[in-house]
């Protein structure tokens, strides 16, 4: 089992455009489609898809859409009740791949919420393998409570993951000592909030067949007390496994890009996937691009299932010999 918790989950209306979009101007769309999201839903929707069990936990009131949408989806979810219905994004792609996103900020959640979602995390996460803390953190919420989560949860049998950015995942960094997750997934965005170093200068570094200096600052957080393992996406540049064990690089062959919606969240469900069956760090990272590229290869929010995937065209490359173990 699965858990995911999305703080601060949305519905995801996705509009497609036949030509590139352009400020002030007046585009009719070629189609539209929308899901229940957030990252953490995303998770839950993959994992679900490929047949293995996965609870959603998020704030959502009987009968509200996202939840509707969930049940008819055929997610597992639970639905914690706040003051608030779940708040809209936009994504507007248009033909090269290019995603445009608009997301509002969120209901705020109270307190008795906030204690509800956590105690419904404590209850479920004695059956879960994996508990997958995900996306932002709406109004109300405070910046450390995914640090507190994880220093709850880690008592327990089941691993944790953590998937944020900005002021929550620096709050995250800041308590490592007493609250390191099993698992963060940063984008070089994310991995360069959290080690001082510029993200676009790592991924740039990436596509021109180095990723070296992301290995380095994924290797850092490590040895500075962090995560068991670092899993660095890389947009189409691939991804970066760092764990106790060594260090890995994995690229897949190129794709023409429909949406970049979900690419990340689907990664971190087939690395999760793989984990399930006990793969080793190397299968784990080959899945996990994967899948995100074959989200990225689908149009507006659909995400992947096993059959849209390839794994065996993932090339891996250890990179232990180069920048050391932990």
């Amino acid at each position: 089992m699965i858990i995911t918790l999305t703080a601060n989950p949305s519905i995801d209306r996705t509009v497609s455009l036949t030509e590139p979009l352009r400020r002030g101007a007046v585009h009719r769309a070629t189609g539209a489609t929308t899901h229940p999201g957030g990252k953490g839903v995303n998770v839950a929707r993959v994992i679900t898809s490929a047949g293995k069990p996965s609870t959603a936990v998020l704030p959502g009131n009987q009968g509200e859409p996202i939840l509707v949408a969930l049940s008819e989806a055929g997610i597992d979810h639970r639905g914690i009740a706040y003051p608030g219905a779940a708040r809209v994004n936009l994504t507007v792609t248009e033909p090269d791949g290019t995603t445009t996103k608009i997301n509002e900020p969120g209901a705020t959640l109270p307190p008795e919420s906030i204690s509800a979602l956590t105690t419904c995390l404590q209850d479920l996460a004695f059956t879960a393998a994996w508990v997958v803390l995900s996306g932002s953190l709406p109004p109300g919420v405070p910046d450390r409570w995914y640090a507190e989560l994880v220093a709850t949860l880690r008592s327990g049998t089941a691993q944790i993951a953590v998937d944020t950015s900005d002021a929550p995942l620096l709050a995250l960094a800041a308590e490592f000592s007493v609250a390191a997750p099993d698992l963060i997934k940063p984008n070089a965005e994310e991995l360069g909030q959290l080690t001082g170093v510029d993200g676009l200068a790592l991924e740039a570094a990436a596509e021109q067949g180095d990723p070296l200096p992301t290995a380095r600052a994924a290797r850092s957080l490590i040895d500075g007390g962090g995560p068991r393992a670092v899993l660095a996406t890389l947009g189409a540049a691939g991804a970066v496994l760092v764990t106790d064990e060594g260090s890995w690089y994995a690229t897949t062959p190129p794709i023409a890009p429909r949406s970049t919606v979900g690419a990340g969240d689907s990664s971190l469900a087939g690395y999760l996937l793989a984990d399930l069956e006990n793969a080793g760090p190397a299968d784990r990272l080959a899945r996990a691009v994967a899948y995100g590229s074959a989200a990225a290869a689908l149009p507006g929010t659909a995400l992947p299932s096993p059959h849209h995937t390839n794994p065996e065209a993932v090339t891996v490359t250890a990179l232990t010999p180069l920048i050391g173990n932990h």
